[in-house]
């Protein structure tokens, strides 16, 4: 409930700073955008609350709302920093540069918010589950929860019906999401034409050169084209000042200029053969890459210079920092996942752009603390483009190109793919960066965030060996204990297979789950609670088969995380009920194989609900002996074992009548008799009078012991008139004893 509070000041703080409307300087439409979606957000939660929870019992039952509002209460804090900074007016000029690829501007909130919502509302209706005193309301709540995750919803257009208000996705915010930045991109072009027009306004010739370039660009490529304007405009600023030069010798300086902090990249030689490659990096805009705002070049000098966002420092340093010998400071589970979220995310939007990377590495991810959230960061992919130009991080303290590291173990980022490619000759080379390869530099560096370590630093062999050991399979080892989750993923990222590794698409929807399973399980000094009992590759497997990728290969809008999250949690439960048939069904060797497939295929399998272990196993147990049979269990006769009929014996069953007949024989109870033993309990057989099996029946209340004598199940002896009491069976005549007394049922 404390964590709720917080949520509420903070929104209150957000309207309070909206009471101004038009003293929102940049991005006003998304401000209010965010603000409205925070504002359902707040209202579904406190709706969710009083459906489900009980004031009363919220210093007990409520425990599991703690940790997943503490997330949500980060993500409206960062908000609120954002909303503040685009009300400040001071610095407008400098505010313009930075802000005007606005697309991504609020994306990072929303995408943050979707992330963590869900499980939000799966904490409540899981904490609803045990809340109240009526246990009929209970059971009810329990029935309710269970048809919300049946499969008839496992689809887009369905879920955002049924769900999309209760998970923020309803149609009109869904609309506002993806009209807002365009209306707030329309905006700052009028504002920049009315500064430009007004005749109060004292322009001093510099920005007015600088009003044009942006009015262009913000117009579209086919006006902006790429063009690069005279390096006079800012050069000859009255604040431009260069503050430092960077690593890579003298190609990186952060430089001061429209009282804003930038990178400033430049090198030296024809502009033209470069024109489309600096235009397509100037129009890319995402919260998980550098960003290239603008560009210009010098005709006389024939140096081009590109202003870049200013980041604190790249992952490589911030591990030798803190990742010594002397220090041992590693990132929690929870920021290693949302840092690899990140990372993810930025290579997701760039192999949708065509881009590959080729270089992805430590030095080349960039790292911003977060001012609202102590130990987070925002984490942001550089390095990309203009491969031509000699490459290196942007960062305040980024080391020197030529790292320690780099040098000793030049192979360790490359794919073995990458590898082999190297050693061919030049006119026989394909290209050599591919997605693939940049999928696999990711799972390097996933292993040097989980342990600090630099892959194989350990390792002697360097070199050609290290090369030929990388292409042979060699891997670096995970020390133990590691979660097993996140180095499932890894390893499958550096297979050495390339269709065997997943795409970034895949990474993102595995980690964002991963995201929402650490929220609803915090480790509380227990690391090994937050081990998922599924793996969630698998989980993605399945995903992908009920939602086959679609071939342009375009980002899913953002709008559709709550709907994936769904699917997930859809796909975890029907992973979870076939694991629990796989535990109670034994299958014969001729069927073991293939059942798993055929019930992945099929799709018809029941969902359990989780209600506790013991409803579980009991409708399990009810699933498995009503359920028809889908295969006939192989038979295995030897021919010693021919059994011989003899006078009075009953004529032994099929093994699929046995099984049918049943349930515990379904459910893998093995019912076979062994070799001198007795022989199992079954039906009786036809009766010879009224032609059909008689039905197992408790034999009435006895007048001197007053209660019910033994179960029978034979028929009426022909020779005593009345029904045998249910005893052992005897020793089967055609299987010898061992002597035996032990039952077999």
């Amino acid at each position: 409930m404390e964590q709720f509070r917080h949520i509420g000041e903070v929104l209150g703080s957000l309207k309070a700073l909206i009471v101004l409307q038009d003293d929102i300087q940049f991005n006003h439409c998304q401000c209010f955008f965010l603000l409205d979606i925070f504002c359902l957000a707040f209202d579904t939660i406190a709706e969710e609350i009083r459906q489900n929870l009980k004031l009363e019992e919220k210093n007990k039952k409520w425990k599991a709302l703690e940790q997943p509002l503490r997330e949500l209460y980060r993500v409206f804090k960062e908000g609120e920093l954002y909303i503040k900074h685009c009300l400040d007016a001071k610095d407008w000029w400098g505010k313009a540069i930075s802000l005007h690829q606005n697309k991504d501007s609020v994306e990072f909130h929303i995408h943050n918010l979707f992330c963590y919502f869900p499980a939000v509302i799966e904490a409540i209706e899981n904490a609803g589950e045990i809340a109240g005193l009526d246990e009929s309301e209970m059971q009810k709540r329990r029935v309710v929860l269970t048809k919300k995750y049946a499969k008839e919803w496992n689809d887009q257009k369905l879920f955002q019906w049924r769900f999309g208000k209760q998970y923020l996705v309803a149609r009109g915010i869904v609309n506002r999401l993806d009209s807002a930045w365009r209306e707030d991109r329309w905006r700052l072009v009028e504002k920049l034409k009315e500064k430009r027009s007004s005749v109060s306004a004292v322009l001093t010739k510099n920005e007015h050169r600088l009003g044009d370039l942006l009015q262009k660009k913000l117009n579209g490529p086919e006006q902006f084209n790429g063009k690069l304007f005279p390096s006079s405009i800012f050069v000859g600023g009255k604040d431009y000042n260069v503050r430092r030069r960077l690593g890579g010798g003298s190609q990186y300086k952060e430089i001061q200029w429209l009282g804003e902090s930038f990178v400033l990249r430049h090198f030296f030689g024809e502009v033209e053969p470069l024109t489309s490659e600096i235009s397509t990096l100037l129009s890319l805009s995402h919260p998980n890459i550098v960003q290239y705002l603008c560009g210009f070049y010098d005709e006389e000098k024939k140096e081009c210079s590109l202003v870049m966002e200013l980041m604190s420092k790249d992952l490589c340093c911030y591990l030798k920092e803190n990742c010594g010998s002397r220090r041992k400071i590693l990132f929690s589970l929870s920021v290693v996942v949302d840092i690899m979220l990140q990372i993810a995310r930025g290579m997701e939007y760039l192999h949708s752009r065509k881009i590959f990377h080729g270089d992805l590495n430590p030095s080349n991810v960039l790292l911003k603390a977060r001012n609202s959230t102590e130990g987070y960061f925002l984490a942001k992919v550089s390095g990309f483009g203009l491969l031509s130009v000699k490459s290196s991080p942007t960062s305040r303290n980024a080391p020197k190109q030529n790292t320690e590291q780099n040098v000793i173990n030049p192979f360790i980022w490359y794919a073995p793919e990458v590898l082999a490619e190297q050693e061919l000759p030049e006119s026989d080379s394909p290209s050599k960066y591919t997605e693939k390869a940049d999928v696999y530099s990711f799972g390097m560096l996933c292993f040097e965030l989980l342990t600090g370590k630099v892959p194989f630093e350990d390792s002697h062999l360097q070199g050609e060996k290290m090369s030929r050991n990388i292409r042979a399979g060699e891997r670096p080892l995970f020390p133990i204990p590691s979660p097993k989750h996140i180095v499932n993923l890894t390893k499958k990222c550096w297979q050495t297979d390339p269709t065997q590794r997943p795409t970034f698409s895949s990474i993102c929807r595995i980690l964002r789950y991963t995201k929402k399973f650490l929220a609803m399980n915090p480790d509380n000094g227990q690391p090994e609670l937050q081990s998922p009992s599924l793996d969630f590759c698998d989980i993605e497997a399945l995903f992908g088969k009920k939602f086959p990728a679609e071939g342009d290969g375009d980002i899913a809008p953002v709008s559709q995380i709550p709907f994936e999250l769904f699917a997930y949690k859809l796909a975890e439960k029907d992973k979870s009920c076939m694991s629990i048939k796989d535990k109670c069904w034994v299958p014969t060797s001729g069927e073991a194989s293939n059942s798993r497939d055929d019930n992945l295929s099929e799709g018809d399998d029941q969902l359990i609900p989780a209600i506790n272990a013991g409803l579980a196993s009991f409708d399990e147990m009810s699933v498995c002996s009503e359920a028809p049979l889908k295969k006939t269990l192989a038979t295995r006769k030897r021919p010693e074992q021919n059994l011989r009929k003899t006078p009075g014996t009953p004529k032994p069953q099929s093994t699929r009548s046995a099984s049918a007949q049943s349930p515990l024989r379904k459910c893998g109870h093995n019912l076979k008799a062994n070799k001198g033993s007795k022989t199992p309990l079954t039906l009786s057989p036809v009766h010879p009078s009224i032609g059909r099996k008689t039905p197992l029946t408790m034999s009435p209340v006895h007048p001197n012991f007053g209660r019910r004598t033994p179960l029978t199940m034979s028929p009426v002896h022909p020779s005593i008139g009345r029904r045998i009491p249910l005893t052992m069976s005897p020793v089967h005549p055609s299987i010898e004893s061992n002597g035996s007394d032990s039952a077999v049922f």
